[in-house]
This record gives structure tokens, sequence and C-alpha cells, in this order.
């Protein structure tokens, strides 16, 4: 196979936007293969646009043309499941828009039958793993430069939406149609990268708001409290309704620190000793020079990385890391089978919050799904 032939299933945004980037000559062994989207007034625009791309109404008709190798599912989230199942049932690799489906157990279900069909690529869009800070950060956290993780802090508040952004369509911030706020919409690139990097914690306990600043049914600010079950804690906040935001993560070690800021600035510091060395061989009188104003470049060393992100770069990024493990087998940069821990803990997220306690990881699927219901028939009502 000499390029890859995409078929892009949904015509919005995100699907605009990746058949600019393969149209422009931007992702290396592919070109589109195929457009579909069930909304028949765009159809004359995508033809106006790419006259030479077959156009469908239905994405079982693209996915059966013949027309495509693979497809990416720009779509609802309640879709992005049940379109990847039907393309691998017909021996169609698969690439999935975050995060993936509302269900853990959707999730889960589709990354066996990929297991099957192992012939076939499964991807995940998780983009932000190709971004070259985050990539350094796993790389220091891999080769334990900070050793053993005893906190994470991440607070990512720089998503806000006036009530104007909500209103521009009926299934923005709604249980029945987009499952969820913030978590399932703005934050899951976060979410997905804070598993990555530091892996699942084994609780949650959180406290959400639904409709806090803005008059909608769903999350629109979250703090929840994450326990890795080895006496390491974590707190993940996030919302829609800080104008002024904040991007800081922070994974604190016994060797050391990690500081991300705005998602640009990488601060490592680098202890001399790890904290447990000190704390065993310390007197109390040299920590009191510490705490008199001793230089701290005596117990650690500070460097600090700055990187530009270039809009876009990151998603041409995953397209084109899926392109070559199609063609010749190149390890994906986020394999679908990945996207059900993000998934995981975003229902565990919900679930804690519905419960009024903490929740264990992986949720119960069924428990999640009844909860889920109830949300999706109180808000239906209420219209």
């Amino acid at each position: 196979m000499k390029k890859v032939r995409l078929g892009i299933i949904g015509f919005g945004a995100q699907g605009s936007t990746y058949a600019e980037f393969i149209n422009n000559g931007k992702v290396e062994n592919m070109t589109i293969g195929a457009i579909c989207d069930n909304n028949l007034d765009k159809k004359e625009q995508i033809q106006n646009l790419y006259p030479d791309v077959p156009f469908f109404e239905s994405y079982q008709a693209l996915i059966k043309s013949d027309n495509v190798d693979a497809i990416v599912t720009t779509v609802p989230h309640y879709l992005h499941t049940e379109i990847g199942k039907y393309a691998l049932l017909h021996d169609v690799h698969a690439l999935l828009e975050k995060p993936g489906d509302i269900y853990a157990d959707k999730v889960k279900e589709i990354s066996e039958l990929a297991q099957i069909k192992s012939h076939l690529t499964f991807g995940i869009f998780f983009n932000q793993r190709t971004n070259p800070l985050y990539q350094k950060v796993k790389t220091l956290i891999d080769t334990n430069e900070i050793g053993n993780i005893r906190r994470t802090n991440w607070i990512i508040t720089t998503w806000w939406r006036p009530q104007s952004y909500y209103d521009q369509s009926a299934w923005r911030a709604t249980w029945s149609e987009e499952g969820g706020g913030v978590l399932v919409n703005q934050a899951p690139h976060q979410i997905d990268l804070l598993q990555w990097l530091c892996g699942l914690p084994k609780k949650v306990f959180s406290n959400i708001q639904y409709g806090y600043q803005r008059n909608l049914s769903v999350d629109d600010d979250v703090t929840t409290v994450l326990d890795y079950g080895n006496g390491a804690t974590g707190v993940f906040i996030t919302c829609t309704h800080d104008i002024i935001g904040t991007d800081r993560l922070e994974i604190t070690g016994d060797k050391g620190k990690i500081l991300v800021e705005d998602s640009k600035k990488l601060t490592i510091t680098r202890l001399n000793e790890s904290e447990k060395t000190m704390n065993k061989n310390m007197t109390w009188k040299e920590a009191q020079e510490i705490f008199k104003g001793k230089s701290f470049t005596d117990i650690y060393t500070q460097e600090v990385i700055e990187f530009e992100s270039v809009w876009g770069g990151q998603h041409i990024n995953v397209l084109n890391n899926f392109a070559a493990n199609i063609i010749d087998g190149t390890p994906l940069i986020a394999p679908g089978s990945d996207g059900i821990n993000g998934v995981n803990l975003v229902n565990a997220f919900y679930l804690s919050s519905w419960l009024g306690k903490e929740v264990t990881l992986p949720v119960d699927g069924e428990e999640f799904a009844e909860v889920l219901q109830q949300k999706i028939s109180k808000e239906k009502n209420s219209k």
C-alpha cells in the first residue's frame, strides 16, 4: 500500500480540518478516500471543496464502498465505538476521536474486537501524546528522573466558554447527546495524559458541580482527589467558567519535581539526594540552615525548557503515525485499547459525584450506565 485512503466520517470542525490537512499534503502517505455526513446540507459544500472525493450519507455505505482503507470518526461521542466496530468487522482500519466513547464498557468491547482483528490498526486521537513537551515528561518519569511519584496536581481551567457557546447547538453539554460537559468535551486530553504519565489511580473522590455557572445540566466545574493505592495522591481540577484560567501540572517524586506551566514551560528539579536519604541522614541543625535561607543549589539542580507548539501539528502527527502503522507497522503512539483508561477515569469521576462516595477503578459499567440513563431521562423530561 502506497497511501492510506482515509474515510472521514463527520464533516464538522474536526473532520473538515483533517480533510484540509490531507488535501494540503501535510499528512504523509494518506489521501482522502471518501467523506460522509448525514447532514445533506453539507453535501454541496463538500463536493465543491473536494469534487473528486466520493460523498456518502451513511457511514455503513462509506465503509462498504471499497473507496477507503481506514476511517476516522469525527462524530458525537456515543457513536465512536459503534462506527469503529462496524469498520473493523468490514476489515477497515479505525481511528476514533477522543474520548473514544462515553462508556468504558464499549471501549472494552471494541478493544477486544481489535485483538481478534489483529491485522487491522485501531487507534485513538490522543494528539497531545505527540506533544514534545509531554513526551519529555513521559521520558523523565519512565527513566526514574524524579523517583517514585508521591503526588500529582493538575489544574486546567483554560476552557472558558460563555453561554453563547452552549446555546449554538442543541446537542452541546447534554447527557443525551454529548454525554457530559467539561470532562468529555474539553478535558479528555489532559485526563489521558495524566494516566499515561502517572498511571491510573486505584480510587477517586469527586466534587462536581452541574450547571454551576452556566445554564446547563452537565458538569462545568470539577475537583477530584486521586488515590494511587500506594500512598501517592493527586488532585485534578477543571472548569469552563474561569475567564483567567490556569494550566499547571505538578508531579512530585522522592527525587525531584516536574512542573509544566501553560503546556509550554517545563521546569525539572532534581534533588542531589533523594528526599528519603535526606530525611534519614540530615541533622536538625542542617535542616535549620535550609529554613534560614541556605542556598537551595546545595540541595538540587534545576533545568527549564521552553517549548513551542504549532497549532495542528499534533493532529498531523497522529494521522502520520496512524498511516505509518498501517503501511509498515510503526508502533502506535495512542493505541485504541488505551482509550479505555481515560474513559474509565471519567466514568469514575462522574459515578463518585453521583453516589457521593469514593469509587474504585475500574468502575461497575452497569451501575454507571444505569445512573447515566437516569440523568438522560431527567434531562429529557425537563425540556
